[in-house]
């Protein structure tokens, strides 16, 4: 059993969060499985320490978030509070909200691309 990735107590979980994606989260992980960016693999609903990310591609260490719809401030607090704990693993975050996935695709897709190829580079 690992330690921080992907912990066994946590399987239970991260499968109920993988049946139950919303629209955006189907949308978006339709166009980055099967490594359709740059060949690399992302994993979904990825568990790093206490916390479950949406997506994540382990070979990079680069999370994907999607921001739902009912994002308050104080959720938005916990956000960024849980992305300083899980960069200290070195793992880069990208955030988008549901609202860029439906009506900027493409956009968020160039900028995943650009951010992977630019980690591919360095």
């Amino acid at each position: 059993m690992t330690l921080v990735f992907n912990k066994s107590s946590q399987k239970t979980v991260r499968r109920m969060l993988r049946k139950s994606m919303p629209k955006s989260e189907i949308i978006l992980w339709s166009n980055i499985r099967n490594r359709q960016i740059f060949g690399q693999k992302f994993r979904r609903q990825y568990s790093v320490d206490t916390f479950i990310l949406d997506f994540y591609c382990p070979a990079l260490k680069l999370a994907i978030e999607v921001d739902g719809d009912s994002h308050t401030e104080s959720t938005r607090a916990f956000d960024a509070h849980r992305q300083k704990l899980v960069e200290k693993y070195g793992i880069r975050f990208l955030r988008f909200r549901n609202d860029d996935i439906r009506e900027n695709l493409d956009g968020v897709l160039d900028n995943i691309h650009e951010t992977v190829e630019k980690m591919i580079q360095s």
